[in-house]
């Protein structure tokens, strides 16, 4: 069987040292393609799976990431992730995996060890090797204006290995300094070294909580460490989309299509 992709395809390669072969296919809508020899493994919550090789053993169950036990699994699910997680093997031959993006964007590999923990958007994490963990590491209630009424919840990535995070539009980084701060929208918060400080604040001014409308609440992030921003958000292309969206009479959800652009809303 030969693989094919407009522009050629990278060669597969561990120069992340994740422990595992893998590349990441395409630019808008990326995929990441992990190769696995016999014995190893990644993991991902699921549903998160595009295609593998039928050499490939998957198995799914509630633990995995650090989650075990009922306890466990609920941390999990409140910080955004799924109740079950899938663990994919290589086989006797290799095989791979892969992941594609939900939203037109990056992956970024991060190397994850006790002095590198991450904190992701809840909707960041995409896979990683065995030996990370996934945990609730932040939430808060905004209100109606930012994330539907959901709140805004980030998951923190400890343990050890490689984790994938998948960032929506373009990444921006900033290297902040000690002491050094700046205020982002919650939803363009993509990933962040968890050292960084985070307070959530309202906007002040009677003029900015009328006419600001989803600028109600901004995080403030305090260094020092790494800030990765991403230039889309789930809620944002909701709101474009909507005002083409055929709306169903006596209905606010307009069908199907309509149903997807709310659900697009709570899911910010």
């Amino acid at each position: 069987m030969t693989e094919e992709v407009a522009g050629g395809l990278p060669n597969f390669a561990d120069s992340d040292g994740t422990g595992v072969a893998h590349r990441i296919i395409g630019t808008t809508m990326p995929v990441l393609e992990v190769q696995l020899q016999s014995g190893q493994s990644v993991i991902s919550q699921g549903g998160e799976l595009s295609w593998m090789s039928p050499t490939i053993q998957m198995t799914t169950q509630t633990s995995g990431a650090g989650g075990s036990g009922v306890l466990g699994v609920l941390k999990r699910a409140v910080a955004g992730g799924t109740i079950f997680m899938s663990q994919y093997t290589g086989g006797s031959e290799v095989g791979t995996v892969a992941f594609a993006t939900k939203l037109p964007g990056n992956i970024m590999p991060v190397k994850i060890d006790a002095q590198n923990e991450y904190m992701v958007s809840r909707h960041g994490y995409l896979a990683s090797t065995d030996g990370v963990t996934l945990n609730i590491g932040f939430q808060q209630k905004l209100g109606v204006g930012v994330f539907s009424g959901n709140g805004f919840i980030l998951q923190r990535i400890a343990g050890s290995g490689t984790a994938w995070i998948e960032l929506s539009g373009e990444i921006v980084t900033y290297e902040l300094g000690a002491g050094e701060s700046m205020l982002v929208h919650p939803g363009h918060i993509g990933l962040f070294e968890a050292k960084v400080a985070l307070d959530i604040q309202m906007v002040k001014g009677i003029k900015n909580m009328f006419f600001g409308a989803e600028s109600l609440f901004l995080a403030k992030l305090t260094g020092p460490g790494k800030v990765h921003l991403q230039t889309m958000t789930l809620p944002g292309l909701a709101h474009a989309l909507q005002p083409y969206i055929p709306q169903s009479q006596g209905t606010s959800g307009g069908g199907g299509l309509g149903q997807l652009a709310n659900l697009g809303l709570k899911l910010g």
